[in-house]
């Protein structure tokens, strides 16, 4: 899954990174190394661009609430729930199957967290000892440093209570992408702990490799059945690293770039 994610990464560094053609400055978002569901967030799609006279589509950084409504929804109550998509479900569960075929897009980030429960503490939860095991969160993220491309879907939902012309008439919001966590070593293992990423959480963000780009932002592609589903694939293993950080990250209200220091152990009683 994808419950948290950092992405520090400015507008300049994006542009570069995925080739952005169109982006609005002033929409720009500051570093984040905490995000979490229902914030705001950058997202990187191909679409054309509105009222344009030239019809092809244009890659754009754009800003969107991480938590999709569908299109139909009555109201965006649920979009807390939706912040993720099952890779193995997309084409067939009413809330994302158009969104696939019409509306992918990448949301980059960092890397993102993940939280393990210590075999120990995990053990005193199930006896029925502790109410709550204490978990050791986990960054993850590429081994090489690159930017973290998770496969994301977008929707535009209408707030029929405001009038069309009101500044949050529209919502545009989107989900992140998750597949079955790689069961493979790390490419850079840490020193205690985890030694594959289904050790730390049987699911994942699915991480879209420089290649699939272009293919899963094409929105004239529409093959639900065929070349979209294989761009679900998982990409090559050993791609990626983690390592222990602060529990302070389990606290959305902490936000700073200490959240990403690596610990050199796991914190005291939380350990694998």
């Amino acid at each position: 899954m994808c419950g948290r994610y950092a992405a520090s990464r400015g507008p300049q560094d994006l542009v570069e990174a995925f080739g952005i053609e169109k982006w609005e400055p002033e929409e720009a978002l500051a570093p984040d190394f905490n995000v979490a569901p229902t914030k705001e967030v950058h997202v990187v799609l191909d679409r054309p661009l509105k009222d344009a006279p030239d019809p092809r589509p244009v890659r754009q950084l754009r800003v969107l609430k991480w938590g999709l409504v569908p299109s139909w929804a009555k109201n965006p109550d649920g979009a807390a729930r939706m912040v993720n998509a099952r890779s193995e479900t997309l084409h067939e569960k009413p809330s994302f199957r158009r969104a696939f075929a019409q509306r992918r897009c990448i949301i980059p980030a960092d890397g993102y967290y993940e939280w393990v429960t210590a075999h120990d503490e995990r053990q005193l939860e199930v006896e029925g000892k502790k109410k709550r095991a204490r978990k050791q969160p986990y960054f993850v993220l590429p081994s090489d440093g690159s930017p973290f491309a998770m496969a994301g879907i977008y929707e535009f939902w209408r707030d029929r209570t405001l009038p069309v012309e009101h500044p949050l008439a529209w919502w545009a919001t989107c989900s992140v992408i998750t597949t079955e966590a790689e069961t493979g070593p790390l490419g850079v293992a840490p020193g205690e702990g985890p030694r594959s990423l289904a050790d730390i959480h049987p699911r994942m963000p699915l991480m879209l490799t420089p290649d699939r780009w272009d293919a899963w932002l094409d929105p004239a592609n529409t093959d639900t059945e065929g070349s979209l589903r294989e761009l679900l694939a998982p990409p090559p293993g050993g791609l990626m690293r983690a390592y222990p950080v602060s529990t302070a990250v389990s606290n959305v209200r902490n936000n700073g770039p200490e959240l990403l220091t690596e610990l050199a152990a796991p914190e005291e009683g939380t350990l694998f």
